[in-house]
């Protein structure tokens, strides 16, 4: 889905953005340890699959959410960073984890 085709509800388009499966552990990992790289996520997001990751990528950048930065250093290599716009959804990942512990 571009970010063409959003729904115009507002909370529709952040649950077409963040509702995924693996979408909200992903901009977790961003929140607590800044960069990273796509072996980074893979190792610690314990089993995602390849291509899931890739799509999840490709779906935050595409609206905003991430930057990818390419380093010409051999290896070359690509380097993930939350935009201005993904650092806000640090208070919401933060309410999700206050809501999600209290509904025991």
């Amino acid at each position: 889905m571009t970010k063409f085709k959003l729904p115009s509800c507002p909370v529709s388009r952040a649950a077409v953005i963040l509702g995924s499966r693996w979408s909200s552990e992903i901009i977790r990992e961003f929140v607590l340890h800044g960069t990273r790289r796509f072996q980074d996520l893979q190792d610690t997001l314990k089993g995602i699959a390849p291509n899931t990751l890739s799509n999840r990528l490709k779906l935050f950048e595409d609206h905003g959410v991430l930057e990818r930065r390419y380093y010409e250093k051999h290896p070359p290599r690509a380097e993930y960073v939350l935009t201005e716009k993904g650092k806000k959804l640090e208070p919401v990942l933060r309410a999700m984890q206050v809501w999600g512990s209290e509904a025991k």
